[in-house]
């Protein structure tokens, strides 16, 4: 017998009974980001990989460790994207969208990365992300934010999420901080676990976010990035955080985060949660102002942010906040008696003309009436349409109700239309 084939490690089906909580996530996703005047980027799921090099840092974990890379037959060296950010920059200059003018754009998808499989980190995940070009200043960075915090409104999660804020000032600050940094950890450099030694001279601001305990005890009286950072940086951060105040957003400052790609400047931020153990981070972005230009543009400033779709639906789930959501099926068709089916069908089509947000199953494959509603309550939908010999000759329909306690009724189909279309209201 030949071996069963399986997913990829690392890589989930999205089955009929979860694809509704992801419509429902991605409805509501589509629908702020217009609000705020986003448009729709697609961009391809393999690119170049000096791309991902280029724009993330050679020496980053993802491009290191975690990218899935190949040669073509061209002897091309091609990625699966890892992030979005990087893609969209790249369309942008291509096709000049980027110089000299505003840009809000927005793209949900795959990425893909070779890691650890766990509750929350899967190796094909689906990102939502949001990048702005353009603009400078702390109120498009604040724009963003409350973006995203009006999204953990409408998911009734805002109170399971903490908004945590730092800001790595311009690529000379950090220069600054880096000599006195490494300067700092050559004191222990014995006292380092093997991740934090590497690091320590290729790429140290992710020292400052090491999971170790030991390392976490070491940088207590480590240099202050604040100390190092001019005055326009620490004013663009207070008018951040005066920005966010007043429209009520709480935050924290955390002056470890740092994020692991290399292109942010200025701004970085991350909502975090306890509901999802060790993965805490659903949503993280910040200022990249250089990138633009690193990758062969213009100079352009430029903000943006990320979440992961799982993470996002598995929160919900955690915190059984998807009970409203919408079954596959909301009215089932049952076709009993002889000669019902030709009517049947037609009856449906008319439906679907006049209900076309109704969600209608119809019966196939025969089978007695019983046989039929054990279908129809298996299905989810909330409403039985019987379709007998009776009511055949006339023009009727008889509704049932599968979910609560409303009895049984026969009406005209003109009649049941206006109540299914009242019910859809």
């Amino acid at each position: 017998m030949a071996k069963q084939i399986q997913a990829i490690r690392g890589m989930n089906d999205c089955l009929p009974e979860q694809s509704p909580v992801w419509q429902k996530v991605e409805q509501i996703l589509r629908q702020v980001v217009a609000s705020y005047g986003y448009s729709e980027v697609r961009m391809p799921i393999v690119e170049q990989t000096h791309l991902f090099k280029r724009a993330i840092g050679e020496v980053t974990d993802v491009v290191e460790k975690e990218m899935y890379t190949f040669e073509d037959r061209n002897g091309d060296s091609l990625s699966l994207r890892p992030e979005g950010t990087a893609s969209c920059v790249r369309a942008g200059i291509e096709h000049g969208l980027l110089y000299n003018q505003e840009r809000r754009m927005w793209y949900m998808g795959p990425m893909f990365r070779h890691e650890r499989p766990q509750k929350g980190r899967y190796r094909q995940f689906h990102q939502f992300g949001v990048e702005l070009f353009g603009i400078n200043g702390p109120d498009i960075d604040a724009e963003l934010i409350m973006l995203t915090h009006r999204l953990w409104r409408l998911f009734g999660i805002q109170d399971h999420v903490t908004l945590q804020l730092n800001t790595l000032g311009q690529s000379s600050e950090r220069a600054a901080y880096r000599d006195a940094l490494v300067a700092y950890l050559e004191q222990y450099k014995d006292q380092l676990d093997e991740d934090s030694q590497r690091r320590m001279y290729s790429n140290p601001l992710r020292v400052l976010d090491s999971k170790d305990e030991k390392v976490q005890a070491i940088l207590v009286n480590a240099p202050r990035l604040f100390d190092h950072l001019g005055e326009e940086s620490l004013a663009h951060f207070e008018g951040l955080k005066r920005l966010l105040e007043s429209a009520g957003i709480q935050y924290e400052v955390n002056e470890r985060l740092v994020r692991g790609l290399d292109y942010y400047n200025l701004t970085v931020f991350e909502w975090v949660t306890n509901s999802l153990g060790a993965q805490g981070t659903v949503c993280a972005g910040g200022r990249y102002d250089g990138l633009v230009e690193q990758l062969g543009g213009q100079p352009t400033p430029a903000v943006g942010f990320a979440m992961g779709m799982e993470r996002l639906v598995l929160m919900l789930e955690t915190l059984e906040l998807n009970a409203d959501i919408r079954p596959a099926v909301d009215v089932y068709l049952c076709m009993v008696g002889e000669g019902t089916e030709q009517a049947g069908f037609q009856l449906a089509e008319r439906l679907r003309d006049a209900l076309p947000d109704l969600r209608l199953m119809s019966h196939c494959g025969g089978g007695n009436f019983k046989k039929q509603l054990k279908r129809a309550d298996k299905s989810g939908a909330a409403i039985a349409l019987i379709l007998g010999e009776t009511e055949v000759q006339n023009g009727e329909i008889t509704i049932k109700y599968l979910r609560g306690q409303a009895e049984q009724q026969t009406v005209t189909v003109d009649a049941a239309i206006a109540l299914l279309a009242a019910k859809g209201e």
